[in-house]
């Protein structure tokens, strides 16, 4: 694993910078922004341009939560601004770094997993949905390697183990397995996991053994 980098941190980061490019913007960026036209309407009161607008949404965006582009994007259709203007605020955006997916991705995979214990699978299916291109998120989960997600799992498992005492073996195995697979991990690492726990608390290994997947 890389260097972990605490999701509070990454939205910190982003309102700063947030701050910081508004700021220089205002101070002599595009024409829209230098003190021209568009500030004499923001005075007046006259209505703003759909790229100020964008702007105005974005920001306010990325000051709550870090966000992806496609999140973003998605933001500023269902607000009613115009694709060329979203698609030339959101580009510049990205070149002053206020939207990169890739770090979006590497932090979340970094905070979900640690914090909730995340699988692979189960980490590059949130992404997706969040419009995360496939090549960034591939790039991201596998910075999660085997040895670490093995690890978290049996942490996972041994965090539940008292609650299922008492119960048969069968329906430990199952729930624990089960508990794991909602989180990403495949049947086969699951039930390894699982069988060594409770292994360790004293179960017949044997009697376990018909339980896990053919090899």
């Amino acid at each position: 694993m890389t260097r972990r980098t605490e999701w509070p941190d990454s939205e910190g980061e982003l309102r700063h910078a947030a701050g910081d490019a508004e700021t220089r913007r205002g101070r002599g960026g595009g024409h829209e922004d230098s003190g021209g036209p568009s500030s004499s309407r923001a005075e007046s009161g006259s209505p703003r341009t759909p790229e100020e607008q964008a702007r105005a949404i974005c920001l306010r965006l990325l000051t709550g939560n870090p966000r992806t582009r496609k999140q973003l994007e998605d933001a500023l259709r269902r607000r009613g601004i115009p694709d060329e203007a979203a698609q030339d605020v959101l580009s510049r955006f990205e070149d002053v770094g206020l939207i990169d997916d890739a770090a979006f991705a590497d932090a979340w995979v970094e905070s979900r997993h640690h914090g909730r214990g995340l699988a692979r699978r189960a980490l590059a299916r949130e992404l997706r949905t969040k419009g995360v291109d496939s090549a960034l998120i591939d790039v991201a989960v596998s910075r999660l390697d085997s040895e670490q997600e093995e690890s978290t799992a049996r942490d996972l498992v041994d965090r539940k183990l008292r609650a299922t005492r008492g119960l048969d073996r069968e329906k430990r195995l199952r729930r624990l397995a089960g508990m794991l697979a909602r989180k990403g991990y495949a049947e086969g690492l699951a039930l390894r996991v699982v069988k060594q726990a409770l292994a360790e608390e004293g179960e017949d290994p044997e009697l376990l053994d018909h339980h896990l997947p053919d090899d």
